[in-house]
């Protein structure tokens, strides 16, 4: 078992029944999503989830996971995972390109567990680059904005399609990198203040609890 899947399956086992749970995107949350419904087909339990992606939502369906919305649940508990992890458990999450809808459902959940191998445990946020969904108008005013920052702003390119990667919600996704980034806080608001961005992937004070896998085993961090 390699140390994603140790902590998407510790995640699970998270679960209660009757819960409204918020589906993350990405490799680590797909270990999580698979074992929900192991649990569903193995104990029976009775649970609903709400997807962040295409990607989760799919994969839900695969897991016979029922889905509901925001507009008809609360979420008790969501799940996700993240690129870097401070020591304040502030976050920098969006490699997936589905943080809007994360950081959406995540900050409405009851609980935030953030789940990841242990690789992603940082003393400063910053080495990874910060995702941010944008309106593709405004590429030019939202670059010049990030440059007047200190950002070094890219627009995320496809892999395996011509052209830029295209959110869930149809928008441009740009990373800019920033270097260290000493106050978390304050940057993900001065973000969000650009005209044009739609959201960006610092998820400042919102987590509860990580569950980490590492090479001695699973192991649960608390703020």
């Amino acid at each position: 078992m390699n140390l994603k899947e140790m902590a998407g399956f510790a995640a699970a086992e998270e679960i209660k029944d009757g819960q409204i749970i918020g589906l993350g995107t990405g490799s680590t949350t797909h270990y999580f999503i698979e074992q929900v419904g192991v649990r569903i087909k193995e104990e029976g339990i009775s649970v609903m989830g709400i997807p962040t992606s295409y990607q989760s939502f799919l994969l839900a369906k695969e897991s016979n996971i029922p889905v509901t919305t925001l507009e008809e649940h609360d979420v008790d508990i969501a799940v996700d995972g993240a690129d870097e992890i401070d020591p304040d458990f502030n976050l920098i999450k969006g490699g997936g390109a589905a943080h809007t809808l994360e950081k959406i459902v995540d900050y409405s959940a009851n609980e935030l567990i953030i789940i990841a191998d242990d690789s992603k445990i940082v003393d400063v946020l910053g080495k990874f680059p910060v995702p941010l969904e944008i309106i593709s108008e405004a590429t030019k005013p939202v670059f010049s904005e990030l440059k007047d920052m200190g950002a070094d702003p890219q627009i995320r390119m496809a892999k395996f399609k011509d052209g830029p990667v295209i959110s869930d919600n149809g928008n441009f996704i740009i990373d800019a990198s920033f270097g260290q980034i000493d106050n978390p806080i304050q940057l993900e608001k001065d973000l969000n203040s650009i005209p044009g961005v739609v959201e960006n992937g610092i998820f400042a004070q919102m987590v509860d609890k990580v569950i980490l896998g590492t090479n001695d085993g699973v192991k649960v961090l608390k703020s």
